[in-house]
């Protein structure tokens, strides 16, 4: 276990994450369908590239290539009894990156989610869960990660269970989740519940926030819904790069550079400390993040009307938090795609 995240949280008033993974991926050759986890063992060199490229884009900060190494997900490559060895893998690769880099720089160890609902909705019981995490947490552990990273979570029975298994683990952690149904995540939480729910957990995590979702635009409303609640827990944005088109039978993303480098000032008003990138965001939309929060001075927070105005309009016209607002129907989670 080391400090590197809680000291640079300490010595910096803004941190820069990393951009998408399996995007990176994809055009690195990694076909659809198959496990990203697996080239952690079959293609270090690509996965060493991929964390490099982070660096030199000006990153402060990687995520590994784990996000479906747990045991669940993994089970649908037949790999189910890899996760540990996997994330091991994909951390230890991160760890050389890092300590090569002349500056600190921070190994989060990536926790996705298991792929399966929970009760008394689903299937997966709680000890379970925490079990699932467990084991892929020690894996990130004995890699060399500094801290584990749950990303793109939409129940809150989930992130509880997570929190739990890092608890065993005895790392610290960063949890995020993703908000894409009207404001709120898949299984119905806002950005306030979100809050109330890190604010009560025993084993808190070092930062909080969104990541993924619909664009840009609608992340930096959760983003100022969690800035509402006076939480003193740092907060994250992970936004996507601009929403994704079907050209020439790929997946490509709209945003700009310079449009990516508009969402890190925004997001660093709203009240975002961590900012980094989500799906499709490559290395040339982070440097162009971090000339803008470097080239430019911390302003107020920015109205809806604002980010709209620079990053396009929101998907749903209330962010789940308004009086009367639709509570989001259930339905079962995504991997992500990013």
């Amino acid at each position: 276990m080391t400090n590197a995240l809680s000291k640079m949280l300490s010595e910096r008033e803004w941190i820069l994450a990393d951009g998408a993974t399996g995007t990176n991926l994809f055009n690195m050759g990694l076909m659809s369908g198959d496990a990203p986890e697996l080239w952690n063992e079959q293609h270090p060199e690509k996965i060493k590239a991929l964390y490099k490229s982070a660096v030199d884009a000006s990153s402060d900060m990687f995520l590994t290539n784990s996000f479906g190494g747990n045991a669940s997900r993994l089970k649908l490559h037949s790999a189910q009894d890899r996760a540990h060895d996997l994330s091991r893998m994909a951390a230890e690769i991160g760890r050389d990156v890092a300590d090569a880099a002349g500056r600190p720089i921070v190994v989060a160890g990536s926790v996705g989610p298991t792929g399966d609902i929970m009760e008394p909705v689903g299937t997966l019981s709680h000890s379970d869960a925490v079990e699932i995490f467990h084991e892929q947490a020690e894996g990130l552990k004995a890699g060399g990660a500094d801290v584990l990273w749950l990303e793109t979570i939409s129940a809150p029975e989930e992130y509880l269970a997570a929190a739990e298994a890092f608890k065993r683990a005895q790392m610290p952690w960063v949890g995020t989740m993703s908000f894409d149904t009207a404001g709120r995540t898949m299984m119905g939480l806002t950005s306030a519940a979100m809050v109330e729910m890190v604010d009560n957990i025993e084993n808190s995590p070092l930062g909080f926030g969104a990541n993924c979702g619909t664009g840009a635009s609608d992340l930096l409303r959760t983003v100022l819904g969690f800035a509402a609640q006076g939480t003193s827990v740092p907060i994250v944005a992970k936004g996507n790069a601009g929403i994704p088109k079907y050209v020439d039978g790929h997946i490509h993303y709209d945003g700009t550079p310079e449009l990516m480098g508009e969402y890190a000032m925004l997001a660093r008003n709203c009240g975002a400390r961590i900012i980094g990138g989500c799906c499709g965001t490559m290395p040339e939309h982070l440097s162009a993040m971090r000339r803008a929060l470097e080239n430019n001075e911390q302003a107020q927070a920015p109205t809806l009307d604002v980010i709209s105005a620079a990053l396009g309009p929101f998907s749903s016209s209330g962010d789940g938090t308004e009086e009367n607002a639709p509570v989001a129907r259930q339905t079962r989670r995504r991997r992500r795609s990013s």
